[in-house]
């Protein structure tokens, strides 16, 4: 069903899937850079299976979902996947639900991490594959969140950078429909970090982190002004939707 998001309507360009097949079966935990809800997490899955079924950079031929790779798990917001009946499905197949420790209901709070949710994260780590989105918003430069710095040191797990980008064009912000046909996205996977766990802070692991899935502030000096203008123009005509 979602194949031609990404073979169809619009094209997925794959770099460094060959990654992939070289990392274990357990303990990898995917870092990526975040746009919309649901379409980066299903790209994924895509690639990551056409890879493990001997396809590099490249999703043709949908014939490697007859065996897929079932212990993946992406960590969500706990509120998201309970909005509706198809989140809760999503959840079901493979989310990590967690409380958000900053935002609640589109307001600003401040709770404290519960150690359940730190405690499923590694469950699923050792289980499997995991994917994060660190930043915890589809807002683009947002500050990365230090739980998974924590987490990556408790549990030293092999941690793959990947950067995603063109899903913001070609879906809405929830990734659930098509928005505009005929984007290019991209995905690239990048080699696993090399991390001390013992002796990098948590604060060296973030800055790692934001370079490696290319969301330090040292990128926004590089990225185009036009571009940088559309982002905020597109924040703005949300603002004005909600107050509408």
């Amino acid at each position: 069903m979602t194949h031609q998001r990404y073979k169809g309507f619009n094209t997925l360009e794959i770099d460094g899937s060959e990654v992939i097949r070289d990392l274990p079966g357990t303990n990898v935990l995917f870092v990526s850079n975040h746009q919309t809800y649901f379409a980066d997490v299903v790209a994924m899955f895509h690639v990551f299976n056409a890879s493990i079924s001997g396809r590099t950079d490249s999703i043709k031929n949908v014939g490697y979902l007859w065996k897929p790779k079932l212990n993946i798990y992406y960590v969500a917001a706990a509120e998201t996947m309970k909005k509706s009946l198809l989140t809760k499905i999503l959840a079901y197949v493979g989310s990590i639900s967690i409380e958000r420790t900053w935002r609640a209901e589109g307001k600003d709070v401040n709770r404290q991490v519960k150690m359940s949710d730190i405690s499923n994260i590694g469950k699923a780590l050792n289980d499997g594959w995991v994917i994060t989105f660190p930043q915890g918003t589809t807002t683009p430069w947002k500050p990365l969140r230090k739980g998974t710095a924590h987490i990556i040191k408790r549990y030293k797990p092999i941690v793959v950078p990947v950067v995603i980008d063109g899903f913001r064009r070609s879906f809405d912000k929830k990734g659930l429909h098509v928005k505009k046909k005929g984007i290019l996205q991209s995905m690239v996977i990048k080699e696993p970090l090399n991390i001390d766990y013992e002796n990098d802070s948590v604060e060296s692991i973030i800055e790692k982190l934001e370079y490696a899935i290319e969301q330090h502030p040292s990128f926004l000096k590089v990225i185009p002004q036009e571009e940088l203008l559309a982002y905020e123009e597109a924040n703005k005509q949300r603002k004005w939707r909600k107050k509408a």
